[in-house]
C-alpha cells in the first residue's frame, strides 16, 4: 500500500514540491523560532518535526541511519544543518530511492533500498538511528526495534516519532525497554502536531488541489491530515496520540 502511495506521489508531483510527508510540529510555548534558509521556509512545520526529534542528540561528525526516509526531505535537512559524518537513509520503495538520490544532492547523504525489519547493515554500524512516522507501517515493531539495537554502537541513540492509537503506547514502550534501550526523553506531542497542521493547512490543501485528480483528492487530504479529515480530528480529540522519544542503547 505504501509503495502505491509513494508511486502515486511521484506520478502527480511533477515539480517535486512534496519532499516531506510528515504531519509537522509547532511549539505551544513560544519557543525561539527555528532559523531556516529561505528555500526551506515552505516546509517549516515538517522540518520543525524532524528538528524536534533529533535536537537532543549529538549528530555532528556521527554516522546516522534513517529508516523509512520517505521522499528524503528530513534526511536532507539533518545532513545540511547538523553536519553528520555520514547519513544513510533507507526506504522500501526503489522508485522513491531513485527519486531521492537524483533530487537530494548533499555531501555525505545517500539513499538505499531496504526493509525496516531486515536492514542491510552490519552490527554496530551507526551512532544514531532516526525513524519518523514510518514504524506504524511495519509488520513487526519488535523485530524493527531489535534491528535498531543491533545496528547501534554502544551508547548510541534512537530518535523515534510516530502516531499511536490511544492506549497502545505502553506496549511500544515495554518493547523498547525489553530490547535494551533506556528512555532519555519522551513526550506526547499530539497538540503540537495539530497546531502545525492548522498553520500548514493552506499549503497542504492548495498543493493537493493543484496536483491531484478529483477522485483522489479526498484520499490525499486524509493522508496529509488536512483540517476536516478524520485523521486531523483523531489528533485534535486525542483518539490518536503522537509520541516522540529519544532512547539510548544500554545493553
Amino acid at each position: 500500500m505504501w509503495r502505491l502511495w509513494h508511486n502515486l506521489i511521484i506520478k502527480f508531483d511533477k515539480n517535486k514540491d512534496a519532499i516531506f510527508m510528515n504531519y509537522g510540529y509547532q511549539s505551544l510555548n513560544g519557543d525561539p523560532k527555528l532559523e531556516l534558509n529561505e528555500k526551506d521556509e515552505i516546509n517549516r512545520y515538517c522540518i520543525q518535526l524532524y528538528d524536534y526529534v533529533v535536537n537532543k542528540v549529538e549528530i555532528k561528525d556521527k554516522d546516522v541511519l534513517e529508516v523509512g526516509s520517505g521522499r528524503g526531505g528530513g534526511a536532507s535537512y539533518i545532513t545540511r544543518y547538523y553536519k553528520p559524518k555520514s547519513y544513510t537513509a533507507i526506504h522500501i520503495s526503489s522508485s522513491v530511492i531513485n527519486f531521492c538520490n537524483s533530487y537530494h544532492a548533499v555531501n555525505g547523504l545517500k539513499f538505499v533500498t531496504g526493509v525496516a525489519e531486515e536492514p542491510p547493515f552490519a552490527n554496530e554500524s551507526f551512532d544514531v538511528v532516526v525513524n519518523v512516522e514510518s514504524a506504524r507501517c511495519y509488520k513487526s515493531l519488535k523485530k524493527f526495534f531489535q534491528e535498531v539495537h543491533r545496528m547501534l554502537r554502544p551508547n548510541g541513540h534512537f530518535c523515534f516519532a510516530d502516531m499511536v492509537k490511544k492506549g497502545e503506547y505502553e506496549l511500544i514502550k515495554e518493547q523498547l525497554l525489553s530490547t535494551g534501550f533506556e528512555i532519555v526523553d519522551e513526550q506526547e506531542i499530539g497538540q503540537n502536531v495539530v497546531k502545525a497542521l492548522d498553520f500548514d493547512h493552506e499549503r497542504r490543501h492548495s498543493t493537493i488541489d493543484k496536483k491531484i485528480p478529483g477522485l483522489l483528492k479526498k484520499s490525499f487530504l486524509q493522508f496529509a491530515g488536512a483540517k476536516g479529515t478524520e485523521r486531523y480530528d483523531s489528533f485534535a480529540t486525542g483518539r490518536m496520540q503522537y509520541w516522540r522519544l529519544v532512547l539510548k542503547k544500554i545493553s
